[in-house]
Parts: structure tokens; C-alpha cells; sequence
């Protein structure tokens, strides 16, 4: 999920399930009302997930939202048990109140920049340090960083194509290909991807086009693959959409010819929102995309990072999970980072 823009909120919430003595202190200790054991950057359903299971480990948390989700345009969810067809606003909003009822903080605001601070205990590593969350006016201190920052979509420039996003312009057909079952329907063949995923579409119709633009990513093992399918392969450059009434009638050719088509599914390219990783240091993988271990534990001590930022495929409910996987680590490493401040240490295998 996309985080930029937003409302400035510079408070943070104090008082976030952290109760008793010695712990109470120690929190208020690295920084008072200003501090948090975690950041969560990013207010989707992987960063809303996380922040709701260390809300009810009682950890102090702060989730920081800037508002502009990446499946803003979809009109419902799909493909989440007991959440399918449920709008995206909603399901954001229903998640920001599961985690204030349990103590947790949610903000709208941008996180400019996260930075290494040593002056916040993180642990036993002394090289890590803890960390200091930028925002518009003020200045979060954490000891973990979560972030949940997703993506966004990258698609070909094409005459309303973005405006017709998520409405009959598609790009998975597991989250909206049922939406438009037994209608014609085209694939964008501009990308490698394309020919998998007409297969795919061709699951849902038997009236699919393949829009070859050329046969720029088309190979022959590609078209054995779509004709043996019975999808139909259309050459020449696509050069927009028709549009009548508000609803998608065709695609227009260079030519002048239209193609009737009633939904399109075009595949973008996935551009990781991943700046604050990278400022980081945080290391790759062979892929380009930031190395995570199977909880979101980055190259970089005390930072983590789940959802579409790391794994671009997920779904909501992936995405989801992954949030929860991270949020159960980096409570146990901040229960071991406490007692190694105690001259303690947890014994492995006793978690």
C-alpha cells in the first residue's frame, strides 16, 4: 500500500497495553509519550494485521497511514475468507478500529524518512541501535520498524487506461475475474506475463483475445500455448479504448479498428514502494526485491517489512498473514532484546 500524503498527526499514543512496573518504566524511559516499541509504516491489511497482534501482545504501536491504498479503485475484496466482497475503505476502517480497541495508534501522516538513533535501546545488538520515524512535524522513536509500504502499479501509456483501473480495466484474474465471467474479454500482451495470464483469463470465457502489440513479448512456445487454448491472437498496437456510457465497449487499434471488448486485463509491472528500505540498507535479493526471511526479518537488525512490498503477488489475505508472521517475531525478539538488557538471555528453542 502507497504511503504518501495524508493529514499530519504528530501525537503518539502512550498508553498502549504496556502496564506494571518495571516494563511501564523501561518504556517510558526511551522517549516518554514520543516513543513506541514498533512503527508500522503503511495502513494496509499487512500492516493493519501486524499492528493488531502486537496491540493485543501489549506492545506499544504505532501505525502511520498516508491514505492512498493501492486497491483504492476495486470496488470489493475477494479471495479473503469472511472478508470477500467487502469494499477496501472498509475493510481499512474496520481494521484501524480493531487496533485502537485493543491500544494501539493510528495516524494519518507520512513517514519522510527512517533513521538509525543509538540513543533508543533496541537490544543486545549495539551496532543496530534503535530508530527515529520522521513525520510531517514531528518525530517518532521505536525500537522495531515494521514496514508495510506495498506498491504500486506501473502501466503502459495508453489513452484511459488508468481511469478505467480496477473498473473493467483488470489486472488479476483471481480478484476480479468471476466480476466478468462469460463476457469478451482481452488480455494486454505487453508484458511477458501476459500469455500466462490469458490462460488464466481463458478460465473464464470463452470469448478471450490477445492483444499481441506486435508480438513483442510473444514467442512461439506463447502462441502454441494461447491457440491450443482457443484464445485469439489480434496483431498491430493498441491505441486505446472506446468508451461509451461509462462502461468499456472495445479496444481501438492503430489501424482505427475496434476490437469489442467488455473488460480488459492488463498486467502491470510492480514498482515496490521500498525508499525507506533502501535508505535503510537494506539488502536484495536476486530479484531486485528487499531479502526477507519467512517472518519479514530484513538484512537490517530490528527492521521488517511484509506485503506487496516484498512479495508483490500477494493477495490481501497473503499479505495479511504476513503481517501477523512478523508482528509474532518481533514481539519474541523485543522479549529477548528485555531480557537481555537484564543480563539475561532467552534459551533457544524455549520460545
Amino acid at each position: 500500500m502507497e504511503d504518501r500524503g495524508g493529514r499530519g498527526d504528530g501525537g503518539v499514543r502512550g498508553d498502549g497495553g504496556v502496564r506494571g512496573g518495571r516494563d511501564e518504566c523501561r518504556r517510558e524511559g526511551a522517549g516518554g509519550a514520543g516513543s513506541v516499541d514498533v512503527v508500522v509504516v503503511g495502513g494496509g491489511a499487512a500492516g493493519l494485521n501486524a499492528a493488531l497482534v502486537l496491540a493485543r501482545a501489549r506492545r506499544r504501536v504505532l501505525v502511520v497511514d498516508g491514505g492512498r491504498p493501492r486497491n483504492a479503485p476495486a470496488r470489493q475484496v475477494h479471495g479473503f475468507v469472511s472478508r470477500d466482497g467487502m469494499p477496501p475503505a472498509e475493510l481499512v476502517a474496520v481494521g484501524r478500529r480493531e487496533v485502537e480497541h485493543y491500544g494501539g495508534r493510528v495516524v494519518a501522516d507520512e513517514v519522510r524518512v527512517v533513521r538509525r538513533a543509538d540513543h533508543v535501546p533496541l537490544g543486545p545488538d549495539a551496532a543496530a541501535g534503535g530508530f527515529e520515524a520522521e513525520l510531517t512535524g514531528s518525530v517518532v522513536r521505536a525500537r522495531r520498524v515494521i514496514a508495510a509500504t506495498g506498491l504500486r502499479d506501473a502501466l503502459p501509456d495508453l489513452p484511459g487506461l488508468r481511469e478505467r483501473w480496477a473498473r473493467d480495466v483488470l489486472h488479476c484474474p483471481y480478484c476480479h475475474g468471476w466480476e466478468v465471467r462469460d463476457q469478451r474479454l482481452g488480455v494486454l500482451g505487453w508484458r511477458p506475463e501476459a500469455v500466462h495470464q490469458a490462460l488464466l483469463v481463458r478460465r473464464l470465457s470463452d470469448d478471450v483475445v490477445f492483444f499481441a502489440q506486435d508480438g513483442r513479448d510473444l514467442d512461439a512456445p506463447g502462441r502454441a500455448k494461447l491457440a491450443a487454448s482457443g484464445v485469439r491472437i489480434v496483431h498491430g498496437e493498441v491505441s486505446g479504448l472506446v468508451v461509451e456510457d461509462d462502461r468499456l465497449r472495445g479496444v481501438r487499434m492503430a489501424d482505427g479498428t475496434v476490437v469489442g471488448r467488455s473488460a480488459l486485463f492488463v498486467p502491470p509491472e510492480f514498482v515496490p514502494n521500498d525508499a525507506l528500505l533502501t535508505g535503510l540498507g537494506c539488502r536484495r535479493d536476486d530479484n531486485g526485491l528487499v531479502r526477507v526471511d519467512a517472518n519479514g526479518r530484513t538484512s537490517v537488525p530490528g527492521v521488517w517489512a511484509v506485503g506487496n512490498v516484498v512479495d508483490p503477488r500477494a493477495f490481501v489475505v497473503a499479505a495479511a498473514a504476513a503481517g501477523a508472521k512478523a508482528a509474532v517475531a518481533v514481539n519474541a525478539d523485543l522479549v529477548e532484546a528485555d531480557l537481555a538488557e537484564d543480563g539475561l538471555h532467552v534459551v533457544e528453542g524455549a520460545r
